[in-house]
């Protein structure tokens, strides 16, 4: 979706079919071709659940520490327009299964993290995609072959996956998995290699944070292709979106404000700019107007280093601001924080409300623009970049009724 240019973004839902039809239609000819490929075929087939590699022993693959999917019992939280469906599915809400695959001679592809066992098997729990129906689909179909294969001696721990670009999949996708890691296995002897995205400074810089800045790295790429000794694949914690506490829990004990960072209560209005189609809020000057009279500051986490946006938004006392990858720093507000997220009716998304339920005497609202009736249940919800022209005022009469709760007035 970011690939394309602003202008075609509203043509993305359309893309995607088109790109998952062709990966199909190309994975169909590419496995019939396996034999000519040598170590550069692509899978065979897939494992589709981590319980499945009981019936594949020749793969080698060791399952440790699994803990099975678990209901996430949840209460909607409070909005405009209440009761909205996408905040009501909390008898379809999941903890996924918790684990960690050694996949013996095991190669790992690109920068999504698609696993292979060594007889050419993909394993799909590990291996997910962005609105995909099977594993059919994996975008790693999609070129016919896989990349040229590197070989590396020793362990290699799978931090990467899909989504690792992006600020939030990258908190709590790709980091807490070395969680998951320690959970499931023993102190490793000697410390394994981690394959993790650090193409840009702050994916680096959350590393170090973290405290894992001093193991050996090897940096994901689309084209790149890792066969190991061993791989080491922990699940991937947060792949419902549904930030389960032990994952929100892992990132707030690891990514800590600094000492001296300022401890006054804030009250900040996270922007998106003025680009269009963009998920901007199209009349941000007259919103800023009234967050600035109420006491706000504008923060536009983009222009602030890993460590200041986590000192920034651990003092946070109100957060307001529309759907978007910054709300990810929710994950270092304080206890007791109150949120108020912006939507268009077209793109709704619960990732953000469900990091504040982990929070602790967190409060959250939402704000829809539009007419959410004509984006009911069963809506694709995926306009993703639609801009939000919602009323400045209806905004900031919420603000003014959270405020007033938060100070007893």
């Amino acid at each position: 979706m970011s690939k394309l240019p602003p202008r075609l973004q509203p043509l993305w839902p359309f893309a995607k079919r088109v790109h998952r039809l062709l990966t199909f239609a190309v994975g169909v000819v590419a496995r019939r071709l396996r034999r000519l490929l040598g170590e550069r075929a692509v899978p065979r087939g897939a494992v589709a659940t981590v319980e499945g590699w009981a019936a594949h022993p020749d793969a080698g693959v060791v399952v440790h520490g699994l803990q099975p999917e678990a209901p996430l019992v949840r209460e909607a939280p409070a909005g405009d327009p209440a009761g909205h469906w996408v905040f009501s599915r909390a008898d379809r809400a999941l903890v996924p299964p918790s684990f960690c695959l050694e996949v013996p001679g095991g190669t790992v592809v690109g920068d999504t993290g698609a696993v292979i066992s060594r007889t050419g098997l993909l394993d799909a729990a590990s291996s997910p995609y962005f609105g995909t129906a099977s594993w059919r689909e994996h975008p790693l179909f999609l070129r016919g072959r896989l990349p040229r294969v590197r070989r590396i001696e020793g362990d290699l721990l799978v931090l990467a996956t899909r989504g690792s670009a992006n600020y939030y999949h990258y908190l709590t996708d790709v980091l807490p998995r070395l969680g998951v890691y320690a959970e499931a296995v023993a102190d490793p002897d000697p410390a394994p290699t981690i394959l993790v995205p650090q193409g840009r400074g702050w994916q680096r810089t959350l590393l170090e944070i973290a405290g894992y800045g001093h193991l050996p790295v090897v940096e994901d790429a689309p084209d790149l292709a890792v066969r190991a000794d061993r791989l080491f694949v922990p699940s991937i914690p947060n792949v419902l979106e549904n930030a389960p506490a032990s994952t929100v829990a892992w990132v707030r004990e690891h990514l800590r404000p600094r000492p001296e960072a300022d401890p006054r209560p804030r009250r900040l209005y996270v922007t998106r700019g003025t680009q269009p189609n963009s998920r901007r809020v199209v009349r941000e000057a007259e919103l800023w107007a009234l967050l600035e009279a109420r006491g706000f500051e504008k923060v536009e986490p983009g222009g602030l280093s890993p460590q200041e946006q986590i000192d920034v938004f651990s003092a946070a006392e109100m957060i307001v601001g529309p759907h978007g990858a910054a709300l990810t720093n929710l994950l270092f507000a304080p206890a007791g924080v109150t949120v108020v997220e912006l939507f268009t009716a077209s793109y709704v998304n619960q990732c953000y409300w469900s990091i504040s339920r982990s929070i602790p005497g967190a409060h959250y609202e939402y704000l829809v623009d539009g007419d959410a009736a004509c984006h009911g249940p069963g809506s694709a919800m995926n306009a993703i970049l639609a801009d939000i022209e919602i009323d400045p005022v209806r905004v900031a009469a919420t603000v003014d009724r959270l405020l007033a709760a938060r100070h007893g007035a």
